[in-house]
């Protein structure tokens, strides 16, 4: 065998001995490392499921005065603490899913109602020792298994969260010129918000029109339209109509709603077809097709005062609830209940 034979085939040996010997050392690396990254994905999704379902701790509520609320269901008085009261309502009035900051809001206007409501004292029929009921004639307050069955599987986080928004205000109430406010409040605007005199015989200071964006943006309940048969019309608001009738006579307030309107030989105000054709709004047109009336609306809701999907888009854009509160009631401080409300908080000492 020649000199170059033998270096020929040394060659091929050595690189097979030598790939042998890296597959070695570098394979148990290989599984190692891996290992570790297939931990590493491990343990990084193990936290995100740990994040995603560890409840929001609740913080602590601190009540100066009860409120006696009149359960129209089981017609009996529930003594409910201030606090948890201001809770259950704003659980009842906005959704839970809205930002922290509209929450917080609707619990400002919550509370705000309630201790106004009980410094003016009420002169309603109300069973002794009730303060207010559980409906829409005061707040809609509902208890914590009414909730559990609305919201099911989502109610441990959604209380947690109004909770919070409730804690975080505690104590606060809005209130112009010292004295607590009339905190109206609505779903959707079209736009702008209802002077107060305009829906109401009361004309309020704070209660003033203002732009509201955001609720065209982001509210299912922005535009709406209802069909009526002629004669359905006609019995609801007690007039007649002639098929001729195509022209209605609509005069608008300052925020563009209906403040009166002409139908066949008679006058009526927004609120009053509103109400008496179940609209969504006072912001209406109305067109003549084949023997119907089609009502087009904007908005839901009488337009006064805090406009929920409004204060929920101004979160969304990073406002607080004290800005959100002081754009939809003009000229309104946050204020603590010590200092407007003294002799309610005596009365229950």
């Amino acid at each position: 065998m020649t000199k170059s034979t033998s270096i020929r085939w040394k060659l091929p040996v050595t690189v097979f001995v030598t790939t042998i010997l890296l597959v070695m050392f570098l394979i148990p690396t290989l599984i190692v490392i891996a290992f570790q990254n297939d931990n590493r994905d491990e343990q990084a999704s193990t936290e995100q499921v740990a994040t995603q379902s560890e409840p929001v701790e609740k913080q602590d509520l601190n009540s100066p005065i009860d409120v006696q609320v009149l359960r129209t269901a089981e017609d009996e008085v529930e003594n409910v603490p201030l606090e948890e009261y201001v809770v259950h309502v704003v659980a009842s009035e906005m959704p839970a899913d809205f930002e922290l900051e509209a929450l917080k809001a609707q619990a400002l206007a919550a509370r705000t109602y309630i201790v106004r409501y009980l410094m003016q004292g009420s002169d309603e029929n109300l069973p002794e020792g009730a303060d207010v009921t559980d409906t829409v004639n005061h707040q809609v307050y509902k208890s914590n298994e009414e909730l559990r069955q609305i919201w099911g599987s989502d109610y441990h986080w959604k209380i947690d969260k109004i909770t919070n928004a409730v804690a975080s205000t505690q104590g606060q109430i809005i209130t112009y010129k010292q004295e607590p406010i009339t905190p109206a409040f609505f779903s959707t605007s079209n736009g702008y918000t209802e002077n107060s005199e305009d829906y109401w015989a009361n004309e309020l200071p704070y209660l003033r029109t203002v732009e509201s964006p955001w609720d065209k943006q982001i509210s299912p309940k922005f535009a709406d339209q209802k069909t009526f048969p002629l004669h359905e019309v006609e019995e609801k608001l007690d007039i007649d109509i002639t098929q001729q009738v195509q022209n209605f006579q609509i005069d608008r307030t300052e925020s563009d709603r209906v403040a009166t309107v002409s139908i066949g030989d008679q006058q009526f105000t927004g609120r009053e077809v509103r109400e008496a054709l179940g609209l969504q709004s006072n912001d209406f047109t109305i067109t003549m097709k084949n023997n119907h009336l089609v009502f087009t609306t904007k908005g839901y809701g009488h337009g006064v005062g805090m406009s929920q999907y409004g204060a929920n888009g101004m979160a969304k854009e990073g406002k607080s609830y004290q800005e959100i509160v002081k754009h939809y009631y003009k000229g309104t401080n946050v204020t603590a209940i010590e200092q407007t409300a003294s002799k309610l908080l005596a009365q229950e000492e």
